[in-house]
C-alpha cells in the first residue's frame, strides 16, 4: 500500500537514523529527516535494510531522484539503502559520528594510561579551542604523564581541525589519508574504520552536511512518545509523528 506522505517535496538533503521504539529494548525504528528544514519525513517500523528499501521505494522515482545527499552513521546497511533508493545521492558519513569514534578510542587510551583524575575525560574530549585557562593547565598536567596519551590527544585535535577547514572533497580526503598514515600507530581501531568509509567521510566537504538536525528530530520524537505514554499501534504512532512535524 502506498504510504501517504507529502513531506518529501523538494527535499535535497536527508538524514537516516534509528530510534528505539521502547526504552531498554533492542527494537528499532528507522527515522528519515530533512536535515535542511529539520523536519521528520518518514518513520519505518524496521531497522532491516530490505524493509527500509521497500518502504522508501514507494515514493515516486522523480521525488527520490531529487535527493542529492544522505547523511548517515557508519552502520553497514544505510549506505546500501542509499544506493538502491536514491539514484543521484551521495552518502555523507556524519562528522559527529566519526569524531565520536576517535574520542572513544582516545578515552580508552586515557584509561590504559592510568589517568583517572576527576574531570580528565571531559578535558581530553572537549575541543581544545574551547578549553578555559584552568582546563588548559590541567590538560598539560595530564598529558605529561603519558607520551602515548599526549600523541593521541594531539592527533585528535588535528583530526578535528581538518573538519574545520574549507576544503574540497579531494583535499579533505588527502588530509584525512595523511592523518591516517601517522595516527594509525595509536588509533588502530578508529583508523581502520575511517579508512573503510573514507569516501563517505570525505563527501562532508561537498556541502558540510551533517546529521545534526536528526538529534533535534529524535529528541522531539522522544517527547511525543512520553506525552502519548507509548503507542501500541505503529501506524498510529507514525501518523501522529508526521502530523506533529507538518506544523
Amino acid at each position: 500500500m502506498h504510504r501517504k506522505n507529502t513531506g518529501w517535496a523538494g527535499v535535497k538533503r536527508i538524514g537516516i537514523d534509528e530510534i528505539s521504539k521502547r526504552k531498554g529494548h533492542q527494537n528499532f525504528a528507522t527515522v528519515i529527516g530533512d536535515v535542511e528544514a529539520g523536519k521528520l519525513i518518514e518513520v519505518i517500523d524496521s531497522h532491516q535494510q530490505e524493509d527500509i528499501i521497500e518502504i522508501l521505494k514507494q515514493q515516486p522515482i522523480e521525488v527520490r531522484a531529487k535527493v542529492e545527499e544522505v547523511s548517515v552513521d557508519m552502520w553497514g546497511g544505510f549506505p546500501k539503502v542509499v544506493k538502491k533508493v536514491f539514484p543521484n545521492a551521495v552518502v555523507v558519513i556524519d562528522r559527529f559520528h566519526v569524531m565520536k569514534l576517535v574520542n572513544e578510542e582516545l578515552n580508552k587510551i586515557r584509561r590504559q594510561s592510568g589517568v583517572s583524575d576527576r574531570g580528565s575525560k571531559f578535558i581530553l574530549l572537549k575541543n581544545g579551542k574551547d578549553l578555559t585557562a584552568e582546563e588548559k593547565t590541567k590538560l598539560e598536567e595530564i598529558l605529561k604523564r603519558s607520551k602515548r596519551l599526549g600523541k593521541a590527544y594531539e592527533w585528535k585535535e588535528e583530526f578535528r581541525a581538518i573538519y574545520e577547514q574549507p576544503l574540497t572533497v579531494e583535499e579533505g580526503k588527502r588530509q584525512i589519508q595523511g592523518w591516517l598514515d601517522q595516527a594509525r600507530v595509536v588509533y588502530s581501531e578508529a583508523s581502520t574504520t575511517i579508512r573503510n568509509h573514507l569516501d563517505g567521510i570525505s563527501n562532508y566537504f561537498r556541502n558540510r552536511t551533517t546529521s545534526g538536525a536528526m538529534e533535534g528530530i529524535n529528541n522531539r520524537i522522544k517527547l511525543i512518545k512520553r506525552q502519548a505514554y507509548g503507542f501500541v499501534n505503529f501506524n498510529n504512532f507514525r501518523e501522529r509523528l508526521l502530523a506533529c512535524f507538518s506544523d
